[in-house]
């Protein structure tokens, strides 16, 4: 085996959307590469074939799928950030938020200084942790 990849499949052509939010928000972060369907390439013309991004140099892969299945995320899976400020987890966290929904309010759990777990607009899963010590 050469490598693990976290793969997102997203079904409503918001692959590239979500991978420009996260970037965005997550420093040394970077989409690494896209490829787009073209015209009768049996997706949408414009839309990610298949793509490429890390997020604090993890890479992951996404796509835009053609197929409408009758699944989607679920929080069973998320991205856990350990973030090195309050004010970091704080901005994640209501980033996250908008137009996304909170599983577990930010507050102290007893497990750490403060934590909080969230599904974003596009329905990840993320849980933002500020570690004790």
């Amino acid at each position: 085996m050469e490598k693990v990849t976290p793969f997102l499949m997203f079904q409503d052509g918001k692959a590239e959307e979500a991978m420009n939010f996260y970037t965005s928000l997550i420093e040394d972060s970077a989409i690494t590469s896209i490829v787009r369907y073209g015209a009768d390439e049996g997706g949408e013309e414009g839309t990610v074939m298949q793509a490429s991004f890390t997020l604090k140099g993890r890479e992951f892969m996404c796509i835009d799928s053609v197929p409408i299945h009758n699944f989607n995320f679920t929080p069973s899976f998320s991205i856990f950030l350990t973030c090195e400020s309050e004010e970091e987890l704080d901005r994640l966290y209501e980033k996250f938020l908008e137009d996304g929904e909170a599983l577990m309010p930010l507050d102290d759990y007893g497990f750490s200084k403060k934590f909080g777990w969230v599904n974003d607009r596009y329905g990840i899963s993320w849980q933002l942790n500020l570690p004790i010590g």
